[in-house]
């Protein structure tokens, strides 16, 4: 049997705005999955839980809020250690056209273009944005106005896109180029990186190659993304192991050479510090987590 990511066919149909599935459980039953509408899944009572987006593994708190606006992004929560036997999980699911790029593109909208645009890779919000609104989602569950209720969907949206401390989940190879920064040269620097991940990638060659200096450049990158040169070599070496780690069968020391990593135990030390798991557990875990058949 081979695993693989379950494909979702939801019941929204082409002449909903979007829709709300409210649900009580004990426990998690569901397969890592894709579909094709964007998600936004709220979670209470579900402590130590585990949510999956792409490449990110983590165990959630007693209040959880995720974005999921990639169809072809695989996400799933599982049990894990949860010990809860009132777990309450609503589910809202709305069209990727639910906002044309007229529309984003106008300024009122820009925030929650900036969220939609980083939800490519799944985002998990902060304690006190999911507390903020938490009572508009609930009132969503009881919406019979479907004109009022679109416009509840939008006002959730802009909250959402307010949040500063909300996170990106997975890594960029678990997406696509899709993302872009406003700089030229922040652009050409990352698509070296993306093309050379797997050389001994010096400062020197991508300051060179955007044409900085080595100094100026390390600033350069560092204001513009918020990691330093090192950092974001690295999280581009980590999101292609992981992804080889689930779709391959190559060895942790094949992946680790393929990816760039001058040795094993320097892989190996640098994954577990970034994903908080060796690389074999990372496999174990999320291929456990697939669909059969």
């Amino acid at each position: 049997m081979n695993p693989s990511v379950f494909y979702e066919t939801t019941p929204l149909s082409e002449k909903d705005c979007f829709m709300v599935f409210s649900r009580e459980k004990k426990l998690f039953d569901f397969p890592l999955h894709v579909h094709t509408e964007f998600e936004i899944n709220f979670i209470e009572n579900a402590e130590y839980a585990q949510r999956i987006v792409g490449d990110s593994i983590e165990e959630i708190g007693t209040l959880e809020l995720a974005l999921i606006a990639n169809p072809h992004l695989a996400h799933g929560w599982f049990t894990h250690k949860c010990q809860s036997e009132n777990i309450k999980e609503i589910t809202i699911q709305f069209h990727a056209d639910l906002f044309n790029e007229q529309i984003l593109r106008k300024d009122q909208f820009r925030s929650i273009q900036q969220m939609l645009e980083r939800g490519y890779y799944g985002i998990a919000f902060t304690k006190d944005k999911i507390q903020e609104v938490r009572n508009t989602i609930y009132e969503l569950t009881q919406a019979r106005d479907g004109f009022n209720s679109v416009i509840k969907l939008f006002k959730l949206l802009y909250q959402l896109s307010l949040d500063t401390n909300m996170r990106v989940l997975s890594s960029r190879s678990f997406g696509s180029d899709k993302e872009t920064h406003t700089s030229r040269r922040i652009n050409k620097a990352i698509k070296y990186l993306n093309e050379n991940y797997a050389e001994d990638v010096k400062l020197k060659d991508v300051s060179q190659h955007v044409g900085m200096s080595d100094v100026s450049f390390c600033r350069f990158i560092k204001k513009r993304t918020g990691n330093s040169f090192v950092d974001t070599l690295n999280a581009i070496r980590l999101g292609q192991a992981s992804r080889m780690l689930i779709d391959t069968s190559h060895s942790v020391s094949e992946i680790a050479w393929l990816c760039g990593f001058n040795n094993l135990s320097n892989f190996n030390r640098t994954f577990k510090k970034k994903r908080g798991q060796t690389p074999t557990e990372f496999r174990d875990q999320y291929i456990g987590s697939k669909f059969y058949f």
